[in-house]
């Protein structure tokens, strides 16, 4: 088919010669990341490797990220901190959810006591939403229940808090 042009090129060999995007720097990629949501280093050198980007590349950009503010450490881990609590997690899981990002003992605990929350009342919230407004009655459903609250990592005064013992509730 000729073109309305007369050059005797047809579309679909046009469009192959349109020009091809440059390749994003390690920079720009890891950036582009950072803009959809916090990263810790570990997970952005990841992420860079597995998207091609060498070791030292990536090390070099995640640095130079950091010194501009775009990657921190201690900003990812508060995030996640609030983000998981507010999906229903307690401060164990979440501790240890951060001990894989690769971040110091320090930095996680800094960021779990620094949590504003209350832990109860999480616990009690979770147990609502899966147990309904009354909680679990009988013996087995408020075992499933306390099953539950440790595996999502709340301390066992979070679990009795949740299941009615006001003793042990925090005021």
């Amino acid at each position: 088919m000729m073109r309305p042009g007369g050059d005797g090129e047809d579309a679909s060999s046009s469009a192959r010669k349109r020009r091809r995007r440059p390749e994003p720097s390690p920079t720009q990629r890891a950036l582009s990341l950072l803009t959809r949501r916090e990263h810790s280093k570990r997970e952005l050198a990841r992420k860079l490797e597995a998207r091609g980007v060498p070791s030292e590349a990536a090390g070099e950009a995640i640095a130079r990220l950091a010194d501009a503010g775009w990657q921190d450490d201690v900003r990812f881990a508060e995030s996640l901190v609030r983000t998981r609590a507010e999906a229903g997690y307690g401060p164990a899981y979440i501790r240890a959810e951060l001990g894989t990002h690769g971040l110091g003992a320090e930095a996680v605990a800094s960021a779990v006591s620094g949590y504003e929350g209350d832990w109860a009342a999480n616990a009690c919230d979770l147990v609502r939403r899966r147990f309904g407004a009354g909680g679990p009655i009988d013996l087995a459903a408020r075992r499933k229940a306390a099953d539950l609250l440790l595996r999502r990592g709340f301390r066992m005064e979070h679990v009795r808090c949740a299941l009615g013992d006001t003793e042990a509730c925090p005021d």
